[in-house]
């Protein structure tokens, strides 16, 4: 049985119900929940933990993706998103205990694909070893563990290219370049890395 998505129109308007080919294939607005782990080392260094994408997946396989994300199934809400992070990362968070960042709207094309998201953003500190984390490896090829500043010079054009530690991948420290992340039009990991930093500055009102 097809997963079926809650479908929405331009003013956010649900709509309907459609299984997740129709909806990626006509380009549906659907919801999708997006968690960034981010931490600390303990001395001092900032960092967020990525994932990289199976190559079976049927948009952008290989490439380097936020720490744990899914969609919502028609009826869920928000809320219920929070199964991604123990799904996908061996991780159980409480709901309330996440960062909440606000809602992104965004759409990408892969091949014949159109995904229209509706995304629900947030952070969930944590701090524990990258070899701890016990991840989905149906879905995940592996994750690494960028440091802010590295990623910050990375993806804003600095340098072409940063060493970062690696966990499921052929060498504990793999090379990886801008063009390994999901392309996006508003700089969505940029800008959430730029989000993370002002986070562990203190800040309290933050929004993707």
């Amino acid at each position: 049985m097809s997963e079926q998505f809650d479908i929405y129109d331009e003013s956010l308007r649900h709509i309907g119900v459609k299984s997740r080919e129709a909806v990626h294939r006509d380009g549906d607005w659907h919801q999708v929940f997006h968690c960034w782990v981010i931490g600390r080392e303990r001395d001092g260094g900032e960092f967020v933990i990525l994932q990289i994408r199976n190559d079976d997946k049927d948009m952008y396989p290989g490439k380097v993706d936020i720490s744990a994300a899914g969609h919502l199934e028609a009826g869920e809400n928000v809320a219920d998103g929070v199964r991604e992070i123990e799904e996908e990362l061996g991780l159980r968070v409480k709901f309330q205990d996440l960062v909440p960042l606000g809602r992104r709207l965004g759409i990408s094309r892969y091949r014949d694909l159109v995904d229209c998201q509706i995304s629900h953003v947030f952070f969930h500190e944590c701090s524990q070893p990258l070899a701890d984390y016990n991840y989905r490896q149906e879905e995940i090829t592996g994750l690494l563990k960028l440091p802010l500043d590295t990623g910050l010079s990375l993806l804003s054009g600095e340098v072409d290219s940063v060493i970062v530690d690696a966990v499921g991948l052929k060498a504990d420290r793999v090379a990886i370049g801008a063009d390994d992340f999901i392309p996006s039009v508003d700089h969505y990991a940029l800008k959430t890395l730029s989000l993370a930093k002002r986070y562990f500055a203190g800040e309290k009102h933050l929004y993707i």
